[in-house]
């Protein structure tokens, strides 16, 4: 078998990853190559980033050494199932999805009984801008492979966290809760403060708390992040729910931040410039979804 590369899924976080790849070319495959309404624009997006598209997995999938899952949250264990009977036998599958521990051991037992070699990968920031600097950490028992592959690829912070597959997915998922939490506490406090009409006084009186970043700036970030990533980051935290009621510890605040995601980002806004510009966005398309 070669060193070919091939990623499953080529959206933001495969562009980002793919963007600029040193020594031979990746391939890769997306759903969307097969939609009529999508193919053009898919196709676009592979050869603007210099990869070697494909319109069919089992095309894109033979003679790969290593395989990035870059899909959705919701499709991670799907793609698992659905194309594990295509990989090369002893392929690296690196589930690089947003999931619960438990899904992920669930795929990895559908790679592994079809002869792949399953990693488990966290993403552990945004992927813009940092690209391929952005920390990853590996786990299960193929990690230390997978983490110099991750290096050979450009990859500059790779972290092997254990043994066990799920270690890395937990610490995501854990970590979720609060970073998407805020994310949508401040959502809700901000358009709250607006509607009040005291959004100056509020903002001011946490600012007086906490002055490591005005939370002015820190508002206008985190609706920015549910406007644009809302949906994806809804269904993360539904895997953090699921990774919370394994635990037994329980998942109220997880579950109203995934319902908060995902409310703001189903209404597909574009995502203004400034904080007045984005509460008036996203109350202006409350408005309109109840008329």
């Amino acid at each position: 078998m070669g060193h070919t590369v091939t990623f499953i899924g080529f959206g933001e976080a495969g562009r980002a990853f793919a963007t600029g790849w040193s020594g031979d070319a990746p391939h890769a495959f997306d759903v969307k190559t097969g939609d009529p309404v999508t193919r053009s624009t898919q196709l676009a997006a592979y050869d603007r980033a210099g990869v070697i598209g494909h319109e069919s997995a089992a095309s894109a999938l033979s003679g790969a050494e290593a395989v990035f899952c870059v899909v959705t949250a919701d499709q991670a264990l799907g793609a698992a199932e659905y194309y594990a009977p295509l990989l090369e036998p002893g392929a690296l599958w690196l589930d690089m999805n947003s999931v619960a521990p438990d899904t992920k051991r669930m795929a990895a037992g559908t790679i592994e009984a079809a002869g792949g070699r399953y990693v488990d990968v966290a993403v552990m920031a945004p992927v813009h801008p940092a690209m391929r600097a952005v920390p990853l950490l590996v786990s299960g028992p193929h990690a230390d492979e997978a983490g110099e592959l991750f290096v050979r690829c450009g990859f500059s912070d790779v972290r092997n966290v254990g043994a066990q597959i799920g270690r890395a997915s937990a610490i995501k998922m854990v970590r979720s809760v609060l970073v998407k939490g805020l994310e949508a506490l401040t959502a809700e406090c901000v358009l709250a403060a607006d509607a009040a009409g005291v959004r100056d006084e509020v903002l001011a009186s946490l600012d007086a708390s906490w002055r490591e970043t005005s939370w002015a700036e820190r508002a206008d970030y985190n609706l920015d992040r549910m406007i644009v990533h809302g949906l994806r980051r809804a269904a993360e935290m539904d895997e953090v729910v699921k990774t919370l009621d394994a635990l037994g510890t329980g998942s109220a605040m997880a579950r109203a931040t995934a319902e908060r995601q995902r409310d703001i980002g189903k209404r597909h806004l574009r995502s203004p410039q400034g904080l007045s510009a984005k509460i008036e966005a996203v109350l202006g398309s409350r408005k309109d979804q109840a008329a």
